[in-house]
């Protein structure tokens, strides 16, 4: 937590004034979610009551305004709340049975629904919509928790805010702890009231007022905790880090080793953390005793399970074999802890057991990793887990930090609302927690597979020479998929260091690899005896010799994963069918093609496939066809560069043309499970050439 610096409000009264009190609350919402120090990604909630005229009747009705199920405060919209008649939740109040049947009152919450909407109403609900204030606010901020999570909470809430904010013990949200935030409110003194283990609700009477009632609050804890917190953060360091570099080697091999032990029912996708925040609690004394306390909030449990796994090490003594030989008994002894907590809290009607892998990994002088199901998911882990790092280090600071007890943290974790919500989610894509390496990604065939294989749900990394394509290619990719999603590097294919490099970094950036796309790619042109060796030697060692590097290195992450893989080269029809005045490329692309046949036979006791596409005059978008490659090509068959694309649409037996998108439905193909009995394979992408059929 950054005790030097206050929470600054953000209100523009000129942008509010043309504002309609929904888009105050969206305004509202979005400042509050702007900085985490507030709230968390996707926590919290807010709310607004405004009278808007019914549809059905043209009067002008009391309509409850709140922050739907999902979405995040910082970038909802007004299509992310949910809107209820008031008058209709207050008839909610006859119908409540008491604590036994908190469940079902959100089966009512869609029949309060204003206006046919269809954003599901979330559980809290109920916490909004009878505090007697038109605008309420609900944030986690890591200031808030740690006294919320503190042995001491309802003394430190007296201390701290001399009775101006009220205090309520934990309790899970529903119907009965939103008629115990109501009452609260009405005591005139409180601006809000902090929950136990879980954060905090404040109200006023416009949006700009309650938006500044929580800064308030927040800072005011902030300044308090800054002054009263003294002691060394978790009891000072144990050990030291390693260097950023040691750090990050050290991450790169073991991730994939964890990633191979869990992802083999789902496929993970990895996280790595090493800040300061995050070093400071793996290296400190305390992280033995605090670790399994797990987290407080519900939103930081959900995130990252019921306790972190601390890996033990000692960085000044240990050396990294330390750290995977360790591994499959600390996953085992993970896994039992997790059963054994699933079974002594299960009740009767309990979903089944989840995954029983954890999610947060802790490793003294290294850092933190996190595996999910996806990337953001998996950095979100991170960031949450951070959250509970801040409250764990004031709340040691100033009391004793207190974790969510076990038959509450399994009641969150397995309430049946949240299943439901569970399976309400959409199916995976069937690329989803699969990573891919693209090299020459930066190119026409290169950009357009990064984009086939990340509109199916992988993570992808770019490798190329180019810089500034390679630049130009992440920013597009980047906002048509999100920025989780996509990673480049710039590196040469033909130098082993850098081929290393990034491969290490793919691995470091998403957990490990599932495919390789070798598209790195030159093509030469010159009649045998103008062809210089310097020119031959460049073919070998872009089309074949890169393509030996980056496999080689690949495998090696593939084989430590244990889970299988795709392997796919970028060939040519050249290399089947000689073409006249291009001695070098074809050759290089025959050598490349022989390559995968090798490795098809060498990888498949390993589950890894090996396969090739053959595209052929693919001119759009691809580099290798401006200036001399086609200027050459159109020399050698004696036509204009203009006439060329025309030359090779004619020449194909089905007169057509051949664009990069055809080719990365194919290399798609090959990569995905559809394609999981194929191996050895070569699949021609070239309108149809009767000289490149393989049989």
């Amino acid at each position: 937590m950054v005790k030097d610096r206050l929470l600054a409000s953000l209100w523009d009264d000129a942008k509010a004034a043309v504002m309609s009190e929904p888009e105050l609350l969206r305004y509202r919402s979005n400042l509050l979610g702007s900085d985490k120090r507030t709230t968390n990604y996707g926590g919290g909630n807010t709310s607004a009551k405004v009278g808007m005229k019914d549809p059905l009747s043209g009067e002008e009705v009391e309509v409850l305004w709140v922050k739907g199920s999902g979405g995040d405060l910082g970038s909802i919209g007004l299509d992310g709340f949910a809107t209820l008649y008031m008058d209709k939740l207050e008839g909610l109040k006859r119908l409540y049975r008491g604590l036994a049947h908190e469940d079902e009152m959100l089966d009512y919450l869609p029949h309060c629904t204003f206006n046919l909407n269809p954003r599901p109403a979330s559980i809290d609900t109920p916490l909004h919509a009878y505090i007697p204030y038109r605008h309420v606010d609900h944030v986690h901020s890591d200031a808030i928790i740690a006294i919320a999570a503190s042995k001491d909470g309802e003394r430190l809430t007296r201390e701290i805010f001399d009775g101006r904010i009220g205090w309520l013990p934990w309790q899970r949200p529903g119907f009965d702890l939103g008629l115990k935030i109501t009452e609260q409110s009405r005591n005139p003194n409180y601006r809000g009231v902090i929950l136990g283990g879980h954060g905090l609700f404040t109200w006023g009477n416009t949006a700009r007022e309650c938006y500044e009632t929580t800064l308030q609050v927040i800072n005011q804890c902030m300044q308090w905790l800054a002054a009263h917190n003294t002691k060394p953060p978790f009891g000072g360091a144990a050990v030291a880090a390693l260097s950023p570099e040691q750090r990050r080697e050290i991450a790169a091999r073991l991730m994939p080793l964890i990633r191979g032990k869990i992802g083999k029912d789902e496929a993970k996708v990895g996280h790595f953390d090493d800040s300061a925040v995050v070093l400071e609690f793996v290296n400190s004394t305390d992280l033995g005793r605090l670790a399994p306390l797990g987290t407080s909030c519900p939103d930081h449990f959900l995130r990252t399970k019921i306790a972190p796994l601390v890996l033990d090490f000692n960085p000044a003594a240990d050396p990294v074999e330390t750290l995977t030989a360790q591994l499959e008994a600390k996953l085992s002894a993970y896994r039992e802890m997790y059963t054994a907590y699933y079974q002594r809290c299960k009740r009767p009607d309990s979903p089944s057991m989840r995954d029983p892998n954890a999610v947060v990994y802790l490793i003294p002088g290294v850092g933190m990793l996190t595996f999910a199901k996806d990337k953001s998911t998996a950095r979100i882990a991170g960031e949450y887990y951070i959250n509970a790092i801040h409250v764990m280090r004031e709340a040691e600071g100033v009391s004793e930090y207190v974790g969510l007890d076990e038959q509450e943290a399994f009641n969150i974790e397995y309430w049946l609302l949240e299943e439901a919500k569970l399976q309400r989610m959409p199916r995976p894509r069937p690329l989803a927690g699969r990573v891919a390496l693209v090299t020459g990604g930066a190119g026409g065939i290169g950009h357009a597979t990064a984009g086939r294989l990340l509109a199916e749900g992988a993570c992808v990394m770019l490798a190329d020479i180019d810089q500034d394509n390679l630049n130009a290619a992440q920013v597009e990719l980047s906002k048509k998929f999100g920025h989780d999603q996509v990673r480049s590097l710039k590196a040469d294919m033909t130098i082993e260091a850098e081929v290393i490099a990034s491969v290490r970094a793919a691995t470091l950036e998403f957990g490990g690899l599932d495919i390789l796309v070798s598209n790195a790619g030159i093509a030469t042109s010159a009649p045998i005896e103008e062809t210089t060796l310097e020119i031959w030697n460049r073919s070998m060692d872009i089309l074949s010799t890169g393509y030996f590097l980056v496999s080689r290195e690949v495998v090696k992450v593939l084989k430590a994963q244990n889970l299988g893989g795709s392997i796919v080269f970028v060939a040519s029809k050249n290399g089947l069918a000689a073409s006249p005045n291009a001695a070098a490329y074809c050759t290089a692309k025959a050598a490349e093609i022989h390559l995968a046949r090798v490795l098809a036979l060498e990888l498949a006791p390993d589950g890894i496939r090996v396969n090739v596409v053959n595209p052929d005059a693919v001119l759009r978008g691809s580099r290798i066809w401006t200036g001399k490659w086609s200027e050459d090509r159109a020399a050698a068959y004696k036509i204009s560069v203009d006439e060329l694309e025309e030359h090779y649409r004619q020449r194909s037996l089905l007169k057509r043309s051949v664009y990069p998108e055809d080719v990365a439905e194919a290399i798609y193909f090959l990569a995905s499970d559809r394609a999981a009995k194929s191996t050895g394979n070569i699949l021609n992408v070239d309108a149809g050439h009767a000289a490149a059929f393989t049989r």
